[in-house]
């Protein structure tokens, strides 16, 4: 199985180690289009006035420092992408607290997709950045259009489901399409209350995040291992969570509805 995850805007600090070495990156083949996206950044973050990389990349009046760190990103301590990322999906996948064999199995799922780097898998070590799929760049431009044109199937075939856990800025970086949509099944998490005695589904939002990194985390936890992406609705239920399918629709991905009701 692959889990693809979007990035998230809060990141962890390094504070020593060594800086970025693109050649140890996943998908190699990438590392042309991480570079122009890199120098674009880098050179838009270095310039002597912040405010037109502020707006670029959608940055409020007290967040010029993220500019300036952005301007540092080759020589600045890197990480792991398991650590870096800090925000809602993360903090309830909760890698570090995962037993060792669970964690291993999350780590060789995980692909999580970024603006700067396109893909990442959580051994990849990276420097703290900020740069959002919705930012446009001098030079290369809207962010999501650039990695759609670059990025392939080629990075997604596998044997097993694909489990598309992104938002939808993320999502559009790359749409499986033909047979390897087949393999995919996308989720939506909606939260069930009862109104003036009758039963509501809403969209959640925020705890859409938490709920689908619980969902990872309990997928590891037992060991799941879906051979077809029909098989991802089974893993879910076992696991106790209530789940609706969609009739499927030739050409895309299976879409299921994961209905919690407390988020």
């Amino acid at each position: 199985m692959l889990i693809l995850l979007p990035p998230s805007e809060g990141k962890a600090a390094a504070r020593s180690g060594h800086p970025l070495d693109p050649g140890r990156l996943c998908h190699p083949h990438l590392n042309p289009a991480r570079e122009r996206v890199l120098g674009a950044l880098t050179a838009l973050c270095s310039a002597a006035d912040p405010e037109p990389a502020r707006a670029a990349l959608g940055l409020g009046p007290t967040q010029v420092d993220e500019v300036r760190r952005n301007a540092r990103l080759r020589h600045a301590p890197a990480l792991p992408a398991a650590r870096l990322y800090t925000g809602v999906l993360y903090d309830a996948l909760d890698l570090a607290s995962l037993p060792a064999p669970a964690r291993r199995l999350a780590t060789r799922w995980i692909l999580v997709f970024s603006g700067l780097w396109g893909v990442l898998r959580l051994t990849d070590r990276v420097p703290p950045y900020r740069c959002p799929v919705g930012a446009a760049l001098p030079g290369v431009g809207g962010l999501g259009p650039y990695w759609r044109g670059v990025l392939s199937a080629d990075s997604f075939t596998g044997s097993g489901p694909i489990l598309d856990l992104r938002s939808g800025a993320y999502g559009a970086m790359w749409a499986p399409s033909g047979a390897l949509a087949a393999q995919t099944v996308t989720v939506r998490v909606l939260q069930e209350r009862i109104v003036d005695g009758v039963s509501r589904r809403t969209v959640v939002s925020h705890f859409n995040k938490a709920t689908k990194g619980r969902i990872v985390r309990d997928l590891a936890l037992a060991g799941a291992r879906p051979r077809r992406a029909a098989d991802v609705a089974t893993a879910l239920r076992d696991l106790k969570y209530p789940v609706d399918e969609h009739e499927p629709v030739a050409g895309r991905p299976r879409q299921l509805d994961v209905v919690v009701a407390e988020v």
